[in-house]
C-alpha cells in the first residue's frame, strides 16, 4: 500500500509541474524590451515588423490549467489551510526565489507606449565651413523630442480624429529658451499639429486647427503652394519635414463626380519663417554688407484675426493617368516684399495668385508642369520701388528611375517680373536693380542601396542660369534598424553675393544627426 501511494505521488509530482511548465512555454518567447511597441499606420513613420505567423496568436492563449498563486505547488492544494504567519516566516527559501523570478518576468513584459502615442528623439549638430564675420562657427546644436498623439474620436464626431504633435527642444545656439513663439517656432516648444477632423457627410471632410498643408507639383520649388515654409530650418540642416511650417487654418474638402475641391481658410496671416539674420547671415545689396544677428530684419506682420486672413482654393481631378489642378489664393506675400517708408520696417504686401498644374507619365518617367501669376495688389502698375512687382512663374520637371533604385530628376524654374521698365524708372539713383527674369535648373539624384534600401544617397542642386550661383544639398541617410537612423549632410552655397543663393555663401555648413523613433 505504501508503495502504491509512493508511485501515486511520484506521478503527480512529475506530471503536474511538467504540464504547468509546458503551458507557460507555449506563450512564445518574450521580445526584447526595446521592441515592445504597438504598430501604427502613419505616413512617414516606420513600423516595427510583425512577429512570425503564429507567435502573436499564441500569446493570447490561456494555459490549460488554472494558474496557482505564487509559491504554491500541486501538493499545497491538498494540504489543509493553516493560520497565516507573520510576514517573512511563511515562505520557504525555494518559494521565495520562485516569487522573485516571477516578479522579474513581469518587469520584462513591462511598459509599452499607448497605441495612440509615438514620436522620436533626435540629436543634431552642424558647423559652418566658411568664416562668417557675424556668426559663430557652430550653426546647429540641438536635441529634440517629438511626441505625436493620434486618436479616433468617432464617439463624438462622425469619423472623427484628433492629432497633436509637438516638439520639445533644447537648442544650444539659441539664447532664450523660455521666450516661446509658436509662429516663429522659437523657444523650447514647437507645436507642429493640433487639429480635429471629421466627415459630416460622405462627400465632405473638415479639418480644423494647426496643421501642415501642401499642394503643387514642384520638388523643393513652390509656385501655387502659398502655405508657410521654414527656410531657416531648411538651410541649417534640419530634417526635410521642417521645411513646412504649420498653418492655423480650417480645411474643407469636397469630393464630387466631376471635380474635387480643397478650400483652406486661415483667419490670421501665417508668414514664412524667412532668413532674417538671427541664425543665418545674408548679403544686403542696399547696405553693401552682411546682415546677421547684429542687424536682423525687422518686419511688420499683418496679425488681425479675420481681417488679415488668407483664402486658398484648389480644384483638381484625374483624367486617365494625369492629375490636373487649378489654384487661387488671396492673402499676402509670404516673405517680406515691401518696405514701410516711415519706419523702414519690411512689410508683407497684399497678393492675389492664380495658377494651374498637370502631372503624369511622360515616356518611361513622370513629368510635371505648373505655372502661377502673382498679382501684387499694392503695386499693380509696377512703379512703386518699395513694393515687389507682380510676377509670372513657370516650372517644368521630369523624373525617372534610370536603373533599379537610382532616380534622376530635373526641373526648370522661371521667375519673370512684370512691368520691369516701370520698376527700373522708379528706382532712386544707385539703388540695386533686380533682374527682369531669373532662371534656375535643379538636379536631383537619389540612390538606394543595401538589401532593404537601408542606405540612401542623395544630391539636390540648384543652379542659376541668370547669375551662375549654386546651392547644393548632399545627404547620406542610413536606417540601421526600424528605430535607429543616422544622417550626415551639408548645405553649400557659392556665387555672386547679389544673387539669390550667393548671398548666403558664408552660411555653408555640414551637419550630422542621430534619431531614435518609437
Amino acid at each position: 500500500m505504501k508503495s502504491l501511494l509512493f508511485y501515486k505521488y511520484l506521478v503527480m509530482a512529475v506530471i503536474i509541474p511538467a504540464a504547468a511548465w509546458t503551458g507557460s512555454f507555449s506563450q512564445g518567447p518574450s521580445l526584447p524590451e526595446g521592441l515592445r511597441i504597438e504598430t501604427r499606420q502613419k505616413t512617414g513613420k516606420k513600423e516595427v515588423p510583425e512577429l512570425p505567423p503564429g507567435l502573436g496568436e499564441q500569446k493570447k492563449k490561456q494555459p490549460e490549467h488554472p494558474s496557482l498563486p505564487s509559491g504554491l505547488g500541486s501538493q499545497e492544494q491538498k494540504e489543509p489551510e493553516k493560520p497565516a504567519l507573520p510576514s517573512g516566516l511563511d515562505e520557504k527559501p525555494q518559494a521565495k526565489e520562485q516569487k522573485q523570478t516571477k516578479t522579474g518576468t513581469k518587469k520584462q513584459k513591462a511598459w509599452r507606449l499607448p497605441i495612440e502615442l509615438d514620436g522620436f528623439w533626435e540629436v543634431r549638430a552642424g558647423t559652418r565651413i566658411d568664416d562668417d564675420p557675424v556668426h559663430d562657427d557652430i550653426s546647429l546644436a540641438e536635441t529634440r523630442l517629438q511626441l505625436s498623439y493620434d486618436r479616433m474620436i468617432t464617439e463624438y464626431l462622425p469619423r472623427g480624429q484628433l492629432q497633436i504633435t509637438s516638439d520639445f527642444i533644447y537648442d544650444a545656439v539659441e539664447n532664450d529658451h523660455d521666450d516661446v513663439d509658436l509662429e516663429e517656432g522659437e523657444g523650447f516648444i514647437d507645436l507642429r499639429e493640433f487639429w480635429i477632423s471629421f466627415t459630416p457627410v460622405d462627400f465632405l471632410d473638415i479639418k480644423v486647427g494647426r496643421q501642415i498643408l501642401t499642394w503643387g507639383t514642384g520638388n523643393l520649388i513652390f509656385l501655387n503652394d502659398l502655405f508657410p515654409k521654414d527656410y531657416q530650418s531648411f538651410f541649417l540642416g534640419r530634417d526635410l519635414e521642417y521645411l513646412k511650417a504649420p498653418s492655423d487654418a480650417v480645411k474643407t474638402s469636397f469630393y464630387g463626380d466631376i471635380v474635387n475641391i480643397d478650400l483652406v481658410y486661415t483667419p490670421r496671416f501665417d508668414a514664412d519663417r524667412f532668413v532674417d539674420g538671427t541664425r543665418l547671415s545674408f548679403f544686403d545689396p542696399s547696405s553693401g554688407r552682411l546682415r546677421g544677428e547684429d542687424m536682423p530684419v525687422k518686419a511688420s506682420r499683418p496679425d488681425d484675426w479675420f481681417e488679415d486672413d488668407e483664402l486658398a482654393v484648389r480644384i483638381y481631378r484625374n483624367i486617365n493617368a494625369y492629375e490636373l489642378a487649378a489654384y487661387a489664393y488671396k492673402g499676402f506675400w509670404k516673405g517680406p516684399s515691401g518696405t514701410d517708408p516711415v519706419t523702414g520696417q519690411r512689410t508683407f504686401p497684399k497678393l492675389w495668385a492664380y495658377g494651374a498644374s498637370v502631372r503624369g507619365p511622360v515616356g518611361p518617367g513622370i513629368g510635371n508642369a505648373e505655372f502661377s501669376w502673382y498679382n501684387s495688389e499694392e503695386d499693380e502698375d509696377g512703379d512703386d520701388p518699395l513694393v515687389k512687382n507682380s510676377e509670372f512663374r513657370l516650372l517644368i520637371g521630369y523624373e525617372q528611375e534610370i536603373v533599379t533604385d537610382f532616380t534622376f530628376g530635373v526641373q526648370y524654374y522661371l521667375e519673370y517680373m512684370l512691368d520691369h521698365e516701370e520698376y527700373e524708372n522708379s528706382l532712386p539713383p544707385g539703388f540695386y536693380s533686380r533682374d527682369e527674369s531669373r532662371n534656375w535648373v535643379t538636379l536631383d539624384l537619389t540612390h538606394e542601396l543595401m538589401p532593404q534600401n537601408q542606405l540612401l544617397l542623395s544630391l539636390f542642386t540648384f543652379y542659376s542660369l541668370s547669375r551662375q550661383d549654386v546651392y547644393c544639398q548632399p545627404k547620406i541617410t542610413y536606417h540601421y534598424t526600424d528605430n535607429w537612423r543616422f544622417q550626415v549632410g551639408g548645405n553649400i552655397f557659392f556665387g555672386d553675393r547679389e544673387a539669390f543663393f550667393g548671398q548666403f555663401e558664408e552660411n555653408s555648413n555640414i551637419y550630422a544627426a542621430v534619431r531614435y523613433s518609437f
